[in-house]
């Protein structure tokens, strides 16, 4: 690939993985925001309402999701990215001047909206624009803005946090009053960024040859990787097409090898989360005070897991078209479930402090290489052209459906299995995702889009 073509392709790339990073902010700010918003609003003793209120992102990622499926196949990607940019501009701003829970919870969701979108399209636009050989690193460039976007809340909810958290009451605190109002607010500049950006960028060229734009197609494959390559990929497209009528039809989605691979595509996306890791951002304060951790140390050590959230990603952005999805799979859901044994011995027998913290990291460094940038590598090029878009919202809608389960019920199995049992509890889900993904997970590395829906649907070229 020359220069000039690689630069293009980073370029659109980085692009539509700001949308990762908008998701990666909007989902994290609220944990370093949880402390204050709780008092100002009065819910630091209603573990209920705390669950509604961490979940509630998550009911807008599942609206969010659907409206990305039919819309994006039908309007394209591009579209319903410029209008999520939209939303989590609104979602920033709305959730910064809350002064009800309702105002706030509505604003949560609609940022969930956002959420919900961009987690299905970026990592899609970016699959059906780059070439084979390097699809892997390109489509993880979204998962390392997410952990970047994590790390850029976790950075901001420590600088405006910790200069003035209180040694008495809370409740008269600039953090109580103002400070989380500010975290949420930071998060308006990368969205409007966005929005910016994204009118610069193509539609994807393979949802203009399953709409018959050939041409348009051909020329945007051509800035990526020249002018052979684009009549190539171009002329195998149009090979695979199949009718219009078929290609949109819902009944395609119950043929017997299809059905399977859509099986597939909902239980990774489930399993990226049931593996727990997740709580460990969501609920980073419960985790760490249980291993006797403050206020401050807990901000802090937050800001530590985020680093090695970003460190860890690019590994695993290295290894996937190397070693492959399937292989960093495996030993990830494995490497977990070893790890979540530990962590939850050290909380039966009441360990505290740097033991409790470095499984932390390691738990977060085993997921950040392998199943956190390889589940959305996996979606991306799993299902067929014609139904991609749609696919990989039934995919995305188990994904966020998952993680609603997960935050939600975290504080009351915290509650009824204490933490211990809680991360006993998730090592047995990471063993059965371990189990699955040996057996079911078919390898996809080095394969056009086009070579992996004949081999997984047996369909071949006319």
């Amino acid at each position: 690939m020359r220069k000039t073509h690689l630069a293009y392709t980073l370029m659109v790339s980085l692009v539509a993985a700001i949308g990762g990073f908008l998701f990666g902010y909007d989902w994290v700010v609220i944990g370093g925001a949880k402390p204050f918003y709780e008092v100002y609003f009065g819910i630091a003793d209603a573990p209920l309402t705390q669950g509604w209120v961490m979940g509630s992102a998550i009911i807008g990622c599942i609206v969010g999701v659907v409206i990305s499926g039919s819309f994006s196949d039908r309007f394209g990607r591009r579209p319903l990215m410029l209008a999520a940019s939209v939303v989590f501009l609104l979602s920033a701003i709305g959730t910064g001047m809350a002064n009800t829970l309702f105002t706030l919870i509505g604003y949560r969701l609609l940022g969930g909206v956002g959420i919900g979108i961009a987690s299905a399209l970026a990592p899609l636009y970016i699959a059906e624009i780059v070439p084979a050989r390097s699809r892997g690193i390109y489509v993880s460039i979204n998962q390392l803005t997410i952990v970047l976007g994590i790390l850029a809340a976790q950075v901001v909810n420590w600088l405006i946090a910790d200069p003035v958290v209180p040694v008495g009451d809370l409740t008269r605190s600039w953090n109580v009053n103002e400070g989380w109002r500010w975290m949420f607010w930071a998060c308006a500049a990368p969205a409007l960024l966005y929005l910016i950006l994204l009118v610069f960028i193509p539609e994807s060229p393979r949802w203009l040859m399953l709409h018959g734009k050939y041409d348009r197609a051909q020329a945007i494959f051509g800035r990526i990787g020249g002018t052979a390559y684009a009549e190539q990929t171009v002329r195998n497209a149009q090979r695979t097409a199949p009718a219009r009528e078929e290609r949109i039809a819902w009944r395609y989605f119950f043929a017997p090898r299809v059905r399977k691979i859509l099986l597939i595509g909902i239980v990774i996306a489930a399993f990226q989360q049931w593996c727990g890791i997740n709580v460990i951002f969501n609920y980073a304060q419960e985790v760490f005070a249980a291993a006797g951790y403050g206020v401050s140390d807990i901000l802090f050590n937050i800001v530590i897991t985020g680093a090695t959230n970003v460190v860890f990603t690019m590994v695993g952005m290295y290894a996937v078209d190397r070693i492959g999805r399937r292989t960093l799979m495996v030993g990830g859901s494995l490497g977990l479930a070893c790890i979540y044994g530990l962590m939850g011995f050290c909380y039966y027998y009441e360990a505290s402090g740097i033991f409790v913290l470095a499984l932390v990291i390691a738990a977060i460094a085993c997921y950040a290489m392998t199943l956190a940038p390889v589940t959305w590598v996996v979606l991306s090029e799993i299902f067929p052209n014609r139904i991609r878009g749609r696919a990989m919202a039934v995919a995305t809608f188990s994904l966020w459906v998952a993680c609603f389960i997960l935050t939600y019920s975290f504080p009351l199995l915290n509650t009824a299995l204490g933490a211990y049992g809680t991360f006993w509890l998730y090592g047995v889900v990471c063993l059965l995702g371990f189990l699955f993904i040996k057996m079911q997970l078919p390898e996809t590395k080095g394969q056009t889009l086009e070579e992996i829906e004949q081999r997984l649907t047996g369909y071949r070229p006319r």
